[in-house]
């Protein structure tokens, strides 16, 4: 049955629905809560006596912290209800953002962003995970792209929101205010989601959502062998992590870096830096959304799973890493914004390809450790990008250098997707969506034979 709507209830379909919005919700307000450090820094580096150098470490502990998560949390997401795993997470960093906002010592303010890196680890792992378990695999893109769209409209959202509260009272309350946000979600999610085994459905219906796959391994031995190890020895693995980590770094850079750099390069102020870089932001979230359509469009098309990912990832990439580029001309503002929003239009594209990648290469009951291993080369990008910009800014006086490393690193993404991944890199599930899958006795496990 290749159509799944005419079968499925009407309340299941609207618990698919509240599912994805509950996930995009969260994925909002993560991305504002790492954004908050962003658009205050320039005040918090002034109260707190800091320089480009430390805040862009500051930046950048959190993403060491969610790169230290990544592995670990990944396995647990393929193996646990994501109801309580990422409700957990929610809590976590909601306690985390409020905490920040207590903070009155520089170290304070470290191990609180260690929490919400933390904290938010389990979001587009376990995430991904719910939403592999309620979609089929032709019908994923869309959702996908959604949820990915969260971590570009999560920016867009943050400056005009955070600079209002901001006004009402100061970047500490900001801080406790929209951590206190987070934590009526985790309330919400943990009360509303439910996985489909834990429903009790009709054989038809169950029928309609996706099979499950094989029983996975319970003994930690067994798990690290049979699906980390495997992974980890599958090339199409560190070409994913590789690739992602170019592509976040190109994106987190604007979002970490880019208030202060519209303040200090064309001397705003910090209500039209924050105000201006929104812009750009709205024009990641609507790129992140498409990503979604463009991959089901070109699998309807007959364009083979991979490569229905792969080819607007390239060329999104291009087009992000030469956009960048060109914001190092002397140019107007006007001119200026264009060139950020056309980068971060891309980019945002570029983010849910090649996120979807991860549910294309690996079997069901692989996906959640197969994009924590992505996602790990995306958090090295993710903190390399403010740290190493703050340390640029610091010895050469400007933003260009920084700028042009980050077109460098994008075109270097582009050529490790189209010359890294091959076709027979795309497991037998994404290929064959309405088959049952393989035995393992027979060994195809979802990314190569064992």
């Amino acid at each position: 049955m290749s159509n799944v709507a005419p079968v499925l209830s009407a309340a299941l379909r609207r618990r698919r629905r509240i599912t994805v919005l509950l996930l995009m919700a969260a994925g909002c307000i993560s991305y504002i809560d790492r954004a908050a450090l962003s658009v205050s820094n320039t005040v918090v580096m002034a109260e707190m006596h800091m320089s480009n150098t430390q805040m862009g470490l500051l930046l950048s502990v959190f993403a060491w912290a969610y790169l230290a998560g990544q592995i670990p949390t990944g396995l647990l997401a393929d193996r646990f209800d994501s109801r309580f795993l990422l409700g957990a997470g929610l809590v976590l960093w909601s306690c985390a953002q409020m905490a920040f906002g207590l903070m009155h010592s520089v170290a304070g303010l470290f191990v609180a962003r260690i929490g919400l890196g933390l904290g938010e680890t389990p979001l587009f792992l376990s995430g991904t995970r719910a939403l592999v378990r309620w979609y089929r695999p032709h019908e994923r893109g869309r959702p996908l792209g959604l949820f990915n769209g969260s971590a570009a409209l999560g920016p867009a959202m943050a400056p005009p929101l955070l600079l209002a509260i901001m006004m009402l009272w100061g970047w500490r309350g900001m801080s406790v205010a929209i951590g206190a946000a987070s934590l009526v979600l985790a309330f919400v999610w943990i009360r509303f989601y439910r996985d489909p085994a834990a429903l009790p459905l009709s054989a038809e219906m169950r029928e309609a959502l996706p099979r499950p796959d094989a029983p996975v391994a319970g003994d930690a031995a067994q798990v690290l062998r049979d699906d980390l190890g495997y992974l980890l020895r599958q090339r199409s693995s560190w070409v994913l992590t590789a690739g992602y980590a170019g592509v976040i770094y190109l994106t987190w850079l604007y979002a970490t870096w880019m208030p202060a750099w519209l303040q200090t390069s064309r001397h705003l102020t910090l209500d039209q830096a924050g105000l201006l870089s929104a812009l750009p932001q709205f024009c990641g979230f609507a790129g992140s959304v498409l990503g979604g359509f463009v991959v089901d469009h070109l699998a309807a098309r007959g364009v083979g799973p991979l490569n229905a990912c792969r080819a607007p990832l390239v060329l999104s990439m291009l087009v992000a890493a030469v956009a960048t580029a060109l914001t190092t001309l002397q140019v107007g503002l006007g001119v200026l914004v264009a060139f950020m929003a056309i980068a971060l239009f891309a980019g945002g594209l570029a983010i849910s390809c090649g996120w979807m990648l991860g549910t294309v290469i690996a079997a069901e009951h692989r996906v959640a450790t197969l994009q924590a291993i992505q996602n790990t080369g995306a958090s090295l990008g993710g903190a390399m990008a403010p740290a190493l910009t703050g340390v640029l800014a610091d010895r050469f006086g400007s933003f260009t250098p920084s700028m042009l490393a980050a077109g460098a690193i994008g075109l270097g993404a582009c050529v490790i997707y189209q010359l890294g991944l091959r076709p027979e890199d795309a497991a037998v599930q994404a290929t064959i969506p309405n088959d049952p899958p393989p035995s393992r006795l027979s060994g195809v496990t979802g990314c190569n034979k064992e």
